[in-house]
């Protein structure tokens, strides 16, 4: 539990994040995938790299800024979320242009890599690949990014809704300096009265 008298809450903390660590696996992944099933000199390989960077790079600056402006995290972490969404529908053309199928939330090789999510990876033969995106076939490969980046989104979406809880509830920055400031006003004039 923070110190409420902290002008500078602590801050950062991003890497223990499991939306950091999602978004993470899914950038690490589309840059395998794109190497592999997208012509490098397309703009299309450039944004899906840039799109799946984005995730991972807002939720670490927003971590950071929230040490000042829980508006700037709530906004960058937004734009992370918005970047997976730009990817997601990246894989879904991918999938659809080339007439192969897409996998039903609930088909059972869907519920496979969501299992597979959950468990721990550090079970995985490669850290480096733990969904084997570098030998998957196009179909399996832009599938299982799909349920990836589902599911960084989703953990993103509960970060939101919980940065907007803690935001109504302790304030921001603005606030917590007005309230130091006030305080400090309060003191100084009680100070002067017991003379």
């Amino acid at each position: 539990m923070r110190d409420k008298s902290d002008l500078i809450p602590p801050h950062g903390g991003y890497r223990k994040l499991r939306s950091f660590k999602s978004a993470q696996i899914v950038y690490d992944s589309t840059i395998v995938f794109c190497d592999r099933f997208v012509d490098k000199r397309s703009r299309t390989h450039d944004q899906m790299v840039q799109a799946a960077r984005s995730g991972v790079q807002n939720i670490a600056e927003g971590s950071m800024a929230s040490a000042t402006s829980k508006k700037t995290e709530l906004k960058l972490t937004n734009v992370a979320k918005a970047s997976l969404e730009e990817l997601l529908l990246d894989y879904e053309d991918f999938l659809r242009q080339r007439g192969m199928r897409l996998w039903d939330k609930n088909s059972s090789e869907a519920l496979a890599v969501r299992k597979r999510y959950q468990s721990d990876p550090s079970n995985a033969s490669d850290m480096s690949d733990p969904y084997s995106i570098k030998t998957a076939t196009a179909e399996t490969a832009a599938n299982t990014l799909l349920c990836l980046v589902n599911q960084a989104s989703y953990l993103l979406g509960r970060q939101l809704e919980k940065l907007e809880q803690v935001f109504l509830s302790e304030g921001g920055f603005t606030e917590r300096l007005y309230q130091k400031r006030q305080a400090a006003r309060k003191d100084l004039n009680s100070g002067k009265q017991d003379r």
